[in-house]
């Protein structure tokens, strides 16, 4: 049952990849990632609000370390993924965010002075090659004139965004049961977002509330948002953080499947060998360096 759940996880988080690209046309990036979270929120909040009360001390100490981390979770990576999306395929953008593994390492290096063995090194060396062979579509002779689609660089700052937030979560963790932590970088994420929604507006953009995009709106609020953090705490509490982490590599696969059935995108063979580089790379780097 455990990794049923699991499974539904991955799958839920998968579809807001292909949710983001089949929305867009009706909500703007920004409008859709303040819909989603402010959603969630109103759901969330009745279950969560007297916990979070009650953590009120611990929220108000921890006010400079809940504050970049909503801004890289809940604001940056929704808004840079779902920009990503207007341009780039599920596809790209699902391969891409499979690289955070390799990120995270990365920035564990360079911030904190994590070793690199050999072994990783070789594996991050590998990733971005797959990395860089998908950006070029398997032309490497483009690298003379490489131009990166506009929607590859939002998916890769997004990608980026979520391995420096988790990064400072497990260098700097925050004595708050989850679910009170989740409804506090909801809340601030929010507050994030609010002002770039008003620019959006401005900007003139208009959100299109067709039958189809609020029941988007709703998918993404539930499913990836909630549910998927509930299921995933429990794997993580049943099954151990090793053997659930696993699961995390899935969702580029289920995306791209989600991709092709739903929004007929197709699966290119360059895609299959950036994709192989990728997860040779993932597997090398992270073999030894699971979180347990």
């Amino acid at each position: 049952m455990d990794y049923l759940l699991l499974l539904l996880t991955v799958l839920f988080w998968s579809g807001n990849f292909v949710m983001g690209r089949w929305i867009y046309p009706e909500i703007p990036p920004v409008t859709l990632a303040f819909l989603r979270w402010t959603l969630a929120l109103v759901i969330l909040l009745p279950f969560t609000f007297r916990e979070v009360y009650r953590q009120r001390d611990v929220i108000r100490r921890n006010l400079k370390m809940l504050a970049p981390l909503a801004l890289l979770s809940v604001t940056n990576f929704n808004i840079f993924l779902y920009v990503s999306l207007n341009t780039s395929p599920v596809v790209n953008a699902a391969l891409i965010n499979s690289m955070i593994p390799i990120f995270i390492v990365i920035l564990s290096y360079v911030c904190f002075g994590r070793r690199i063995s050999l072994i990783q090194g070789i594996g991050i060396i590998i990733s971005l090659s797959g990395l860089v062979f998908i950006v070029l579509k398997g032309d490497l002779a483009a690298l003379r004139t490489i131009r990166f689609l506009h929607g590859d660089l939002w998916a890769l700052a997004a990608a980026l965004s979520w391995a420096v937030y988790t990064v400072l979560l497990r260098s700097y963790p925050i004595a708050m049961d989850p679910f009170s932590l989740l409804t506090v970088l909801i809340i601030f994420g929010v507050a994030f977002i609010f002002p770039v929604f008003l620019g959006e507006l401005a900007g003139g953009a208009r959100a299109n509330f067709t039958p189809g995009a609020v029941g988007g709106i709703c998918y993404l609020a539930i499913f990836p948002s909630i549910l998927s953090y509930l299921f995933w705490n429990r794997g993580i509490r049943m099954v151990g953080a090793t053997r659930t982490g696993v699961f995390i590599h899935l969702i580029p696969v289920f995306s791209i499947i989600l991709a092709m059935i739903f929004l007929g995108e197709p699966l290119k063979s360059y895609h299959l060998m950036g994709a192989c580089l990728i997860f040779s790379g993932i597997y090398l780097t992270t073999r030894k360096s699971r979180i347990n």
